[in-house]
């Protein structure tokens, strides 16, 4: 993998000791301006998490080992609900469901109607959600969004936390946080923002859909990470899906599962949340 900036080690430290604050006292990031297409977003604080599952976790598979520290040198604002069908509209100029879709369960009796909803997320491709951020960028007049890269995501995502879930390991509460486990026969995406958020105000972290970022997938886990601000393999065919979905296989809700798609795959399940950068 390769890093992002070097910072010196006074500017570690520091950013270690926002860190060390932000996981000690769990405080939520402060919601920001919405853009001109009404995306609400949160500041993310500067910090260092423990990233990914400790060799002891049951649960954990193998690409989410090794645990290891990673600082998040500078803040940045996050997406507070996943991108919905009519943001996608309002940048795109049309509907994401215009996209063919590379599995068959859009065909399915029902599905169409279920998650064709303009406060439902737009589930699209990593492909479609870079011209979607490029798109976006022209839109906002030199605004820099991105996707989130892995690191930013879970950072994000624990809000703090070292548990299984930004809410505890107690999988039983699930519910109250996340749409999951649902069947393809009845199932499909719900609106954003209707569950309970994470401690810093994000909703959707668990569940509803899977959300795209920015890395590449590397199957050997974060066994080359670096310490700060990665950004992934340099090489690799697939990207990186986090945050599990609405039906029952998309069972990655824990906040360092993770799973590899090709980037053209374009199913029902997978959306995205976006990065802008702060000056």
């Amino acid at each position: 993998m390769t890093s992002g900036n070097f910072l010196s080690a006074g500017a570690l430290l520091a950013a270690s000791l926002l860190g060390f604050i932000a996981s000690s006292r769990a405080q939520p990031a402060h919601q920001v301006e919405p853009n001109s297409v009404g995306m609400a977003f949160v500041r993310v604080p500067a910090g260092t998490f423990a990233m990914g599952s400790t060799a002891h976790d049951a649960d954990a598979a193998a690409n989410e080992k090794p645990s290891h520290r990673v600082t998040m040198s500078r803040p940045f604002d996050l997406g507070q609900h996943e991108v919905t069908q009519a943001q996608w509209e309002a940048v795109m100029g049309s509907k994401p469901y215009v996209l063919s879709r590379s599995n068959p369960y859009y065909d399915l009796p029902g599905m169409a109607a279920r998650i064709t909803r303009p406060n439902h997320p737009a589930t699209v491709s990593w492909n479609d959600a870079q011209d979607f951020v490029e798109r976006l960028n022209l839109k906002e007049g030199g605004v820099r969004y991105r996707l989130p890269t892995e690191a930013e995501w879970e950072f994000a995502a624990r809000a703090g936390t070292t548990t299984s879930y930004s809410f505890g390991n107690d999988a039983g509460e699930l519910g109250r946080y996340a749409w999951h486990g649902e069947s393809f026969a009845t199932g499909g995406t719900h609106p954003v923002g209707q569950k309970l958020s994470n401690p810093w105000g994000l909703h959707d972290v668990h569940g509803n859909v899977w959300e795209w970022v920015q890395d590449r997938y590397d199957p050997r886990g974060y066994a080359s990470s670096p310490v700060i601000d990665p950004q992934g393999p340099a090489d690799g065919t697939e990207r990186v899906v986090r945050g599990g979905s609405w039906h029952s296989t998309g069972d990655g809700w824990r906040s360092a599962s993770r799973r590899a798609y090709a980037p053209d795959y374009r199913g029902i399940s997978i959306g995205l949340r976006v990065v802008r950068e702060v000056d």
